[in-house]
């Protein structure tokens, strides 16, 4: 990561950043719904003689066949630079765009950890949601529709050179994704603090992100306008990212995977189904980095951690409710009967289950998912 700004209109300084590295061909990707966001970068762009060409990577969650139509297109346009603006959909597949580009390596190829060898394109990422905190970390998921299954790819070539977090070009966001995104952020803050390999440094970042998330969440949903609560919500997504890199999320995001690829459920609604019962199942084995949870989530200690955990758990609960979440997996058409398919599936994400803080076996899979119906 080169750069990283943050502040109103901070996204009309992308022009003048590529245009320095020697760019002159953008390839600009986005969602349809997010054209008139582009507006900014686009001027700055063209005011910085840099050429642009926007390209639309679908307006759900990132397919295989959504990022090679993005790649056909780079490379017909001839692109020198890439740049997402979006949600973490949109900035995945710029970075897989740039990171694939040269045609080294085919996505097949890099799906897993440190599989990737390069990437020649410089990348710059401008997030319109606050939650997955995609424009710093080093992994981007596509969903392999074959497979009904996300797959990951994470290196440290994926990390954008820069990145813009701009509140102005998060203020149109509907009050449902807010919700949802900020929830993801909340997730990946926890389970990076709660995480079996939990780093002082990534510490930080992660209680921070707690406590902006139970500040300011709740604000940012009520009032689109809020640009204090919106900034401290990019400020926690943001962080939430920086934790992905060293430490990386658990058991909640292994099993919100299958959810998403079996039933097309958001990721931040996933992760919400899912967090309160993992972390009561995580709770034997950490009551007390889940009481310095609760804590940054505004609960006063009473020396009891046990006690202290359960009740931060209860207030995460009461944020999902007062934002609008829904709470059950059943109201996504999910029933009994799905819970031990949910369960296998959930079981090949082995490379985020091995961080969780308690060993999960694919009847403890099960046991969540049927608490979350």
């Amino acid at each position: 990561m080169r750069t990283v700004r943050h502040g109103l209109d901070v996204a009309a300084h992308c022009g003048s950043d590529l245009a320095a590295l020697g760019c002159s061909r953008v390839a600009l990707v986005t969602s349809a719904p997010l054209r008139d966001l582009c507006k900014a970068p686009l001027k700055a762009l063209h005011e910085a003689d840099c050429e642009a060409l926007v390209i639309d990577s679908g307006d759900g969650e990132p397919t295989t066949d959504d990022l090679a139509a993005a790649l056909q297109a780079a490379r017909e346009f001839q692109a020198d630079a890439v740049i997402g603006l979006g949600g973490g959909s949109a900035m995945d597949v710029a970075k897989l765009v740039a990171a694939l580009y040269s045609g080294d390596q085919a996505l097949g190829e890099v799906v897993g950890i440190d599989l990737l060898q390069g990437r020649k394109l410089p990348l710059a990422c401008i997030p319109t949601t606050a939650g997955t905190g995609s424009e710093v970390t080093p992994i981007a998921i596509v969903e392999d529709i074959e497979a009904r299954l996300k797959k990951g790819v994470v290196s440290p070539h994926l990390v954008p050179d820069f990145a813009y977090l701009d509140p102005r070009l998060t203020r149109s966001m509907p009050r449902g994704v807010t919700a949802a995104t900020g929830l993801d952020a909340l997730t990946h803050c926890i389970e990076a603090f709660t995480n079996r390999f939990s780093h002082p440094v990534v510490d930080n970042w992660a209680l921070e992100g707690i406590r902006l998330t139970g500040e300011y969440l709740e604000r940012a949903c009520a009032d689109g306008d809020d640009m204090e609560a919106r900034s401290a919500m990019l400020r926690a997504a943001h962080l939430g990212g920086m934790c992905l890199g060293p430490v990386n999320t658990a058991a909640v995001h292994a099993l919100a995977y299958p959810l998403g690829g079996e039933f097309h459920i958001a990721h931040g609604i996933a992760n919400s189904l899912l967090l309160p019962h993992v972390l009561r199942f995580n709770l034997e084995t950490s009551p007390g980095r889940l009481a310095l949870v609760a804590e940054a989530l505004g609960i006063a200690r009473s020396g009891d951690d046990t006690a202290d955990a359960l009740e931060g758990i209860e207030r995460i609960e009461a944020l999902s409710a007062n934002i609008g979440i829904e709470r059950h997996l059943s109201s996504f058409g999910i029933s009994e009967n799905t819970i031990p398919h949910l369960a296998a599936a959930a079981m090949t994400v082995q490379r985020l289950l091995s961080r969780n803080p308690r060993e999960v076996t694919e009847a403890d899979a099960q046991a969540i998912y049927a608490a979350a119906l």
